[in-house]
């Protein structure tokens, strides 16, 4: 088990954790909540860390976490209501529906 990376807060450890996961790479997130003793510790010492289990992925997995915080900032009309999305979304917020996949 190797030490990925250390987020900023629990949320992004967690939706990051979350990423490898689904692209099959076992991820985890430890010191979840060690911010409520930081003061006894080291402020960089509290914040949570994403763990890799298997040492082999590592690689994998930092090619990963590079790749979808470097993502291009999508705007795109959502060809059922007409409604402007912005970021990384894959549905429309306004009616649900998909966003169209490039040709």
């Amino acid at each position: 088990m190797k030490r990925l990376l250390q987020a900023p807060n629990l949320a992004l450890a967690t939706l990051w954790a979350d990423q490898l996961c689904a692209a099959g790479i076992e991820a985890s997130v430890q010191r979840a909540y060690a911010s409520g003793i930081a003061g006894e510790i080291p402020p960089d010492q509290a914040l949570p860390e994403v763990w890799v289990w298997d040492d082999a992925e590592l690689p994998g997995a930092r090619a990963l976490m590079d790749e979808l915080r470097r993502r291009p900032h999508l705007h795109w009309l959502c060809h059922a209501c007409g409604e402007s999305v912005d970021g990384p979304f894959e549905q429309c917020w306004n009616c649900g529906a998909l966003r169209p996949q490039p040709a």
